[in-house]
């Protein structure tokens, strides 16, 4: 199982339409070929920073199945317009122990 981190960066005073394009799309990642869990975490110290932290089965599922379908093009249409820039997404594995 892999860790999608994706960082983005809003415009000020668009927090409120970004969570709501998030939570409407729901939904989408539920359904997505792969996708385990989802969070999305916002930041205390600067607030218009969020991370959406998504286990997927693996970087194929986001990167091919997800990202080449409808949905991932449904799910941008819900929150492009708060970006202040493109997000930055990355994929992690744990490699030491949890708990």
């Amino acid at each position: 199982m892999i860790t999608e981190v994706a960082l983005f960066d809003l415009k000020p005073g668009m927090e409120a339409q970004f969570e709501a394009g998030v939570k409407a799309a729901m939904p989408i990642f539920k359904r997505a070929k792969g996708c385990r869990s989802f969070k999305l975490v916002r930041s205390i110290e600067k607030p218009s920073r969020y991370r959406m932290l998504i286990e997927w089965d693996t970087v194929e599922n986001h990167t091919v199945d997800f990202r080449g379908s409808q949905d991932y093009q449904d799910f941008r249409k819900l929150v492009v317009e708060t970006f202040a820039a493109l997000p930055d997404v990355e994929h992690t594995e744990t490699v030491g122990a949890t708990f």
